[in-house]
């Protein structure tokens, strides 16, 4: 089972970008992308019956059809996708919008376009660490993309160490 993390974006140069800045965690992270929301909800239904588990979304708010937030709200309401940590990289949501996402949809961070490359990998990692965490996912296999520290805590105190 390998940990999942879904970029979705409509802008291909951002989600380039996006992939170029997270390619560390590429060999350890199944990394896909979908540019609207039923390509996001095909790779979720791939990303399932593969038997891996979606960890982490990274969701535009600027979508066509439907806003990044509401579909961030749709994922806490499955029961497949609601454990995964929700991530809302925009530069045009507005307060309201926002606001909905953290209370809706139990948004984990917000990212401000543009991102500084170190600073999107340290979210990344504290946000995977934190799924798996709270999904008592065992975090021996995922250990080069988690916050090292904190999953050997965890292994630590299972008495594995």
């Amino acid at each position: 089972m390998k940990l999942a993390l879904l970029i979705l974006e409509d802008e291909r140069p951002v989600r380039e970008a996006l992939r170029r800045d997270l390619a560390l965690f590429a060999r350890h992270v199944r990394i896909e992308e979908a540019e609207d929301v039923p390509t996001a909800l095909e790779v979720i239904d791939e990303i399932d019956a593969a038997g891996d588990r979606l960890a982490l979304v990274m969701a535009d708010h600027r979508l066509p059809g439907i806003s990044g937030v509401d579909f961030l709200i749709g994922l806490a309401a499955d029961d497949r996708t609601a454990a995964a940590r929700k991530v809302l990289v925009t530069g045009q949501a507005d307060q309201d919008d926002t606001i909905r996402a953290i209370n809706e949809a139990g948004l984990d961070r917000y990212v401000a376009k543009p991102w500084q490359a170190d600073a999107l990998c340290d979210m990344i990692r504290d946000q995977l660490t934190e799924f798996v965490v709270a999904a008592g996912v065992d975090p021996l296999p995922h250990l080069a993309v988690l916050d090292a520290e904190r999953a050997l805590a965890i292994v630590r105190e299972r008495g594995d160490l």
